[in-house]
């Protein structure tokens, strides 16, 4: 019987990141075949057999699965360019958030703001990634720290995906700071016995997050939050280790947690944790970078223990206002010394396993959503070694 496709590209060189494959788990002279919207046939073109309605011939182009950027705050009002000025005349961030500033800032904006108004604002930070390849995104809440404000903010990311073509991973970070009207404990309470089952009861969110490092939730805190996320039936998440070693990634490890992230105070003991509970890390360079941090995440001890690793740009107003996830993919290379084919993995096959997403996203593999990024690349170390160029030469959503 003839097979019968939506649509085929064919005359590709195809890294597929299937992890029966070794290395990058490429096809020369390769082809996929779409239906429905699914990967229906990858392999060599000269194994295909069938018809399709379109055929695209993609002159010997790299695909690869569509990237995923897997730890965004897409969502916010305002913006924090101010505190760059404060950080380069040598404030540091403890300083400027005790100052007001910081998280709390951005949560004054994004409260001002109705859902149009963050919806629109979104879009032109989420253009800038479609437009390198991205087509998956997690976006975080954390800058309402009120129930109604992070009840917009994830409705506003729903909505994102409403209008463009792209899959929307939300996360509840309720537990993200702490807001100037409430005590700690009180708002803790809120998190745990209000925010998070409302938002969990509204389906409003595909996990929950909590940001457990020095100017944040105590691991004691943080542990609360993660006993409530259990009760939802919600995946859990966690910024950890980001400016100092709290013990948060071990406390996510006990919890069965998908990831931790910016880890770069994480040691090998954690490490071991991660590997045991099954985690990925995800390294966020554009964090380290802009804070001028310089305690690097022990990339080492993550190869050693198979923890696989993740890149995301870590998208905000105040700590990491990058827009490119192929500019993440060069600094993970070039300051977290990521080889190529790591940082590649990173922002598709592992950021998919971030999100807890690998068996529909991710890799080039019969059965997944079809999600293509088509490279115009001689080789695919072009994709982080250049800096400010953008070699897309077609972005592929379930399967058109």
């Amino acid at each position: 019987m003839t097979a019968h496709y939506d649509r085929i590209w064919r005359k590709a060189r195809l890294a597929t990141l299937d992890p029966a494959r070794p290395g990058l788990g490429v096809i020369e002279d390769g082809a996929v075949a779409a239906r429905d919207g699914r990967l229906a046939y990858v392999g060599r073109e000269d194994d295909l057999t069938g018809e399709a309605a379109e055929t695209i011939d993609c002159g010997g182009r790299w695909i690869t699965p569509g990237l995923i950027d897997c730890h965004t705050h897409l969502v916010h009002g305002g913006d924090r360019a101010h505190e760059f000025e404060l950080r380069l005349a040598g404030a540091t961030y403890a300083e400027i958030a005790a100052a007001g500033g910081g998280i709390v800032s951005t949560v004054k904006a994004t409260r001002q703001a109705d859902e149009a108004a963050l919806v629109a604002s979104a879009l032109p930070r989420l253009d800038d990634l479609l437009a390198e390849g991205v087509t998956t995104v997690e976006v975080k809440s954390g800058y309402g720290l009120e129930l109604d404000t992070e009840r917009r903010m994830l409705r506003a990311a729903r909505r994102l995906g409403e209008q463009r073509r792209v899959g929307v991973v939300t996360t509840f970070l309720g537990a993200h700071a702490f807001p100037p009207e409430l005590p700690r404990q009180a708002y803790v309470d809120l998190v745990c016995d209000t925010m998070l089952p409302a938002i969990a009861a509204e389906g409003l969110a595909d996990a929950v997050d909590a940001f457990c490092d020095k100017v944040a939730l105590t691991v004691e805190e943080t542990e609360r939050v993660f006993q409530a996320a259990r009760r939802a039936g919600l995946p859990i998440r966690v910024h950890a280790e980001q400016l100092g070693r709290t013990g948060g990634t071990q406390l996510a490890a006990r919890y069965g947690a998908l990831s931790a992230d910016h880890v770069e105070y994480a040691e090998e003991a954690d490490a071991v944790a991660m590997a045991q509970a099954g985690m990925t890390a995800v390294l966020l360079p554009g964090a380290f970078h802009m804070l001028r941090e310089t305690q690097l995440p022990p990339v080492e001890a993550f190869r050693a223990h198979g923890v696989p690793m993740a890149v995301s740009t870590d998208l905000n107003p105040g700590t990491s206002p990058m827009h490119s996830l192929l500019l993440a993919m060069n600094m993970a290379c070039v300051l977290f010394r990521l080889t190529v084919p790591e940082a590649i993995a990173g922002v598709t096959r592992e950021a998919a396993r971030a999100l807890g997403r690998l068996g529909d996203i991710g890799t080039l593999e019969a059965g997944k959503r079809c999600d293509l990024a088509i490279w115009s690349v001689e080789r695919l170390a072009e994709l982080p070694y250049r800096m400010g160029t953008n070699p897309l030469h077609a972005r592929v959503f379930a399967g058109a």
